[in-house]
């Protein structure tokens, strides 16, 4: 069983990826028609609905790995994996509504600038965190 939940731990993180490309893509808003920012969206939307599943995957199976494995982790270490996973879930949230809003207003004809720009902004922050919590999981601190 733990073969499997660190399959899918594995699998999780290659979901959460979509986090390392959204500011790239996102900054892509500004250079397309409305119709266009529309299509866009809708995409975002789709992929960061896709990226908070492996978040929740992330979670669960990580908790599962940390009660198994039988190693010692430190509790701060925990705290901020914990802190960091919900870093990332709410503002992929706000993310996901700010897409949201984009393609209401490429669907009315209406100007979109201040969400693509809350967009481009949260993005990069979700991006900085993701490096953050790879660098925290892949160096776990042993009490």
């Amino acid at each position: 069983m733990l073969n499997v939940m660190l399959f899918l731990h594995v699998i999780g993180a290659v979901g959460m990826g979509i986090y390392a490309v959204l500011p790239f893509v996102a900054g892509k808003f500004s250079q397309l028609s409305g119709e266009a920012q529309g299509g866009l969206a809708s995409g975002l939307a789709a992929a960061g609905r896709i990226g908070q599943y492996a978040l929740v995957l992330q979670l669960l199976t990580g908790g599962y790995l940390i009660s198994q494995t039988g190693s010692d982790y430190a509790v701060s270490w925990m705290i901020v994996s914990v802190v960091l996973f919900l870093a990332i879930a709410a503002l992929t949230g706000i993310v996901q509504a700010s897409i949201k809003r984009v393609a209401a207003a490429s669907k009315d004809g209406q100007n979109a600038s201040s969400s693509i720009g809350k967009i481009r902004t949260l993005s990069s922050i979700v991006f900085i965190l993701f490096l953050v919590i790879l660098w925290v999981m892949t160096n776990p601190w042993y009490a």
